[in-house]
């Protein structure tokens, strides 16, 4: 199913993914991926992305799932974060990502939104300081439906995000937005062939891992060309995902 909204929103994404290599930077790109479940290690998006690096980059997935702007911090997770921006700040560009709020919106967390939007100001102030570039992303959609229409449910922490990335300065990628558009186009029934288990709509498969992968990679594309060089394109994967088209 094709969504009109989908490929324009998507259209310059492709057309940085299909277009002629930018110059190679100056040092590799190094990605360490900061974020809950659905960036971590089977579940998430993380390892889909990762797989797309070529060119000397190099990534790791730190992604913890269960976590919270406020736990991965306390846990160590994201000290461990900092660390690999330190050690490899000399060799590699070193991008951050940095993608919560599945947690921090559940009312056990104790996290309000205002909260959460200084805790992700704060881990994006903390990777410039230790000589990284962070990129924040909104919340990758839960792929449940009301009535025919995805639930659009992390709406509050998709809009604290985009304002940290606007108060500190950063780049916001809004994947929140892309893969919520991706789901509507696609409909309920191919959307749940993403299930990591049966009526697991929020985290992914080895295929659905792949496809939001992709999606990311795609829109880091987009913000920033020259980081192409690094990454491997799929220029029939990334045009099903700009149609609407499952994949």
């Amino acid at each position: 199913m094709k969504l009109s909204a989908l490929a324009t929103s998507f259209a310059s994404v492709f057309v940085a993914v299909t277009a002629s290599p930018v110059s190679r930077q100056a040092k590799s790109a190094a990605f360490f991926l900061a974020g809950d479940s659905t960036t971590a290690v089977n579940g998430g998006w993380g390892d889909g992305f990762l797989t797309t690096l070529r060119g000397g980059a190099i990534g790791q997935n730190k992604g913890h799932s269960g976590t919270t702007t406020a736990s991965f911090v306390a846990g160590g997770d994201w000290g461990k974060v900092l660390d690999l921006v330190k050690s490899n700040q000399a060799k590699y560009d070193c991008y951050v990502t940095i993608q919560f709020g599945h947690n921090d919106q559940k009312s056990t967390a104790g996290i309000s939104m205002s909260t959460f939007q200084t805790n992700v100001q704060n881990l994006a102030n903390q990777v410039k300081s230790a000589g990284g570039t962070p990129i924040i992303l909104t919340s990758l959609t839960r792929r449940t439906f009301t009535s025919g229409k995805v639930d659009d449910n992390l709406a509050n922490v998709a809009e604290a995000a985009k304002k940290a990335a606007a108060t500190v300065g950063v780049a916001l990628l809004d994947l929140n937005d892309a893969s919520r558009k991706y789901v509507q186009a696609i409909g309920s029934s191919n959307a749940d062939k993403y299930n990591l288990a049966q009526g697991d709509r929020t985290h992914l498969n080895a295929a659905g891992t792949v496809v939001f992968g992709r999606m990311v990679a795609d829109l880091i594309v987009a913000w920033k060309p020259a980081l192409s060089t690094y990454i491997t394109p799929d220029a029939a994967l990334s045009q099903k995902i700009a149609q609407g088209i499952f994949a």
